[in-house]
């Protein structure tokens, strides 16, 4: 009966399959688990020598280690092992190479003002790296278990993590098939590392507002689709418009869908609006369903549960909810629009200042002078969680 559950689950939900405990242990259970208790570690005798936090460029450089499982079809789940980093060797036919199995996260890691080392909200990224990997029939693992791994990795390295308001080490867990064939086929073998790169503010020239092309030209993701999910083949074909729009002078594109012009993404972060009524002057902070074709961001998701527990019910509404760029040219035409950001884990919230769509300018309030009200507030509600000075459920995980 499970069986024939999943599957209809999976027929009606677009491959959206949820991803338990259960889950896992049913899809796996002639196979070996990943089991963190079985960890080796190889430490580094050439330690790097640290970069000034101040010289930090995102993404440029790494930590001294890196965690690896391999995982078989035969016999699932390997032992960890955290070694020096170091480049990985992989046949040319390598499938990851030739049909795109390959799925990441991006997570990152907070030194608090007692020097502890801490993630926020792991447990949803384990989620959505499962709900990925299901999604490309690549192996799925219990996220708990990761997350103790990755707690070990950031202890070996911890003084990698900079000190400081919107410094982190940016954490990225992957996964990609390593099955040398060039039949398309499921993998019968696959890679899972993670890696870490000590990081500065996400824009070097601090807090600003940003401006954005509407692009309806090309589409981000589509209805049935993998816009939801995490997996490298989403980004690529995204690189090209950005750099047409930089030629036109904007910072980055607003994903419209379809010739409703409905608003998705803005480049590779969620969108948020606010509009405001000017009969009741109640406001509503606005972002898009998740239907399929929105990556369902856990800086989305924290804002939404922050802004529905702490703004007045009185004077706010919080929807999840379709609205095209024509709402907004409209709303900013009679003033009703009163700022807009974007929400992701690399630059936590990023202001916008102005929409560029069909020749036309849309002016987006920034009241702040750099950002809007509201796009302060959440950006220092989710800082404080994040770095242990607010404690907030249990969002905020420290490394042991």
């Amino acid at each position: 009966m499970q069986t024939a559950r999943t599957a209809s689950m999976l027929v009606r939900r677009g491959c959206a399959l949820p991803i338990t405990k259960q889950w896992i242990r049913f899809n796996s259970s002639h196979q070996s688990p990943l089991d963190s208790t079985k960890l080796v570690i190889e430490r580094t005798k050439t330690p790097k020598p640290k970069i000034p936090k101040e010289k930090l460029v995102f993404g440029k450089t790494f930590t001294d280690h890196m965690l690896e499982i391999e995982w078989t079809k035969q016999h699932g789940w390997g032992t960890p092992t955290i070694s020096p980093y170091h480049n990985l060797s992989l046949d040319p036919s390598t499938i990851v190479f030739h049909y795109a199995f390959e799925l990441f996260e991006g997570m990152k890691a907070y030194r608090d003002t007692n020097n502890q080392i801490r993630t926020f909200r792991g447990d949803k990224n384990m989620i959505r790296m499962n709900t990925s990997a299901q999604r490309i029939a690549l192996p799925t693992f219990d996220g708990e278990e990761l997350q103790k791994l990755i707690d070990k990795l950031l202890i070996l390295d911890q003084d990698f993590v900079p000190e400081g308001k919107g410094y982190s080490l940016y954490l990225r867990p992957t996964m990609i098939g390593t099955t040398a064939s060039l039949g398309v086929g499921t993998p019968d073998r696959a890679l899972l590392y993670v890696i870490a790169s000590p990081v500065g503010p996400y824009y070097s020239s601090g807090f600003k507002p940003v401006s954005l092309e509407a692009t309806d030209y090309a589409v981000r993701a589509w209805p049935g689709g993998v816009g939801d999910k995490k997996l490298g083949a989403n980004y690529a074909p995204c690189v090209l418009p950005q750099l047409e729009a930089a030629k036109r002078g904007f910072h980055q594109n607003l994903w419209l869908f379809g010739e409703e012009g409905y608003i998705t993404e803005v480049g590779t972060m969620n969108a948020f609006f606010v509009f405001q009524d000017a009969q009741t002057k109640k406001k509503e902070l606005v972002t898009a369903p998740l239907d399929g074709t929105i990556l369902e961001g856990v800086t989305r998701d924290s804002i939404l549960e922050l802004a529905r527990e702490r703004l007045p019910a009185s004077e706010w509404t919080i929807s999840e909810r379709k609205y095209t760029i024509y709402e907004v040219e409209e709303r900013a035409a009679k003033g009703e629009l009163v700022e807009a950001f974007g929400a992701g884990t690399a630059a936590v919230v990023s202001p916008i200042n102005n929409i560029g769509f069909k020749g036309k300018d849309i002016a987006v309030p920034v009241s702040l002078g750099n950002s809007g009200e509201l796009t302060a507030q959440v950006a220092e509600w989710i800082r404080k969680i994040q770095y242990g000075e607010e404690s907030y459920k249990n969002w905020s995980r420290v490394a042991q």
